[in-house]
């Protein structure tokens, strides 16, 4: 279905959902446009993991589960297919055995996508690719904002020897000069630590935590303001581990914790993030052979959405519904 020249998802009133394309959301493949503005791109990679894996085949998990998604999104107030050039770019070729090779070729992947002006939402895969996809966009913009929806902090050193790990993106990316250290934010972790100095590292490596906790018994509100206040007007590149849901809403993950947030509170604190400078984005740790009727799958799919939503033009008045004010 083609918007002002844009080519938009297929017409599912013509054709039956379960059987268009298998891309996200049926939207146009890269190659079926002569521009994006978003791409949408699979990163099959899970020898990071530290537990469970089966990240690898994610992104084809989640791709099934949008095929529900409509043009669009009353909650935002936008069509993020009708305002921008929305693609799904296939999945990157990754190295299932060599996490270093792996890395750079999620990085020249990423480069050669965004060469055009492309903003990624990247679906994992393990965390380890948040990495790379980090360096891809602070080659262009310098050090980002990063907010992190995530369980687990993700900034330890190493694992078995390894620096390169699912459990180490944000310290190797911190380490590297790719983050502005007065605007990152975790949100959602819980759980034990290691220790006390995991917090210590945490915050010397530029982060502040918006616990699972904290937002319980502050609410779901001052957690949007917090998190806005802290990434300011910087670039912002989000990073959501799905294992910061619940495991009652997100059960096919590899090291899931109790206590999680909802897939509704998530969902409106993605969609807060529409009226700050969104660069990049990723959706990983969706596991499919742990997943029970797509719960998980679904919900990350929803999160893709709101991502390509928040990152979508619009009008003033919506931004003013989206912003975080009243919290929707």
């Amino acid at each position: 279905m083609a918007t002002g020249g844009r080519i938009g998802p297929v017409d599912s009133s013509l054709t039956p959902r379960f059987s268009g394309p298998a891309t996200f959301a049926l939207l146009p493949r890269i190659d079926e446009v002569s521009h994006a503005d978003v791409a949408v791109v699979g990163a099959p990679f899970d020898a990071g993991v530290s537990f469970r894996s089966g990240a690898r085949f994610g992104p084809a998990h989640v791709r099934e589960a949008s095929r529900l998604l409509r043009p669009y999104n009353p909650a935002a107030d936008v069509e993020p297919f009708a305002t921008q050039q929305v693609v799904d770019a296939g999945d990157m070729s990754i190295n299932p055995f060599d996490i270093d090779a792996a890395v750079g070729q999620i990085e020249a992947a990423a480069r050669e996508l965004s060469a055009g002006g492309a903003r990624l939402v990247t679906i994992g895969g393990d965390h380890t690719i948040a990495l790379p996809l980090l360096r891809n966009v602070a080659r262009e913009h310098g050090p980002v904002a990063v907010v992190h929806f995530d369980a687990h902090l993700d900034t330890w050193d190493t694992y078995f020897g390894a620096s390169i790990t699912h459990g180490t993106p944000f310290r190797r990316a911190s380490e590297e000069g790719l983050l502005d250290l007065t605007s990152c934010v975790h949100v959602g972790t819980r759980g034990p630590l290691y220790g006390r100095e995991d917090l210590v590292d945490d915050e010397r490596l530029g982060f502040q935590i918006i616990s699972s906790v904290e937002l319980e018994d502050d609410g779901l509100g001052a957690a949007i303001d917090r998190m806005l206040a802290r990434l300011g007007d910087r670039p912002v590149y989000a990073s959501i581990d799905i294992d910061v849901l619940d495991p009652a809403h997100a059960p096919g993950t590899g090291t899931p914790e109790a206590g999680g947030l909802t897939s509704r509170e998530l969902l409106a604190m993605v969609r807060a993030l529409a009226g700050t400078n969104l660069v990049g984005a990723d959706v990983v740790e969706v596991s499919p052979p742990y997943d029970h009727a797509q719960l998980t799958a679904v919900a990350a799919s929803h999160v893709v959405y709101e991502l390509i939503s928040a990152i979508a033009p619009r009008t003033a008045s919506s931004n003013d519904e989206t912003s975080g004010k009243g919290h929707a």
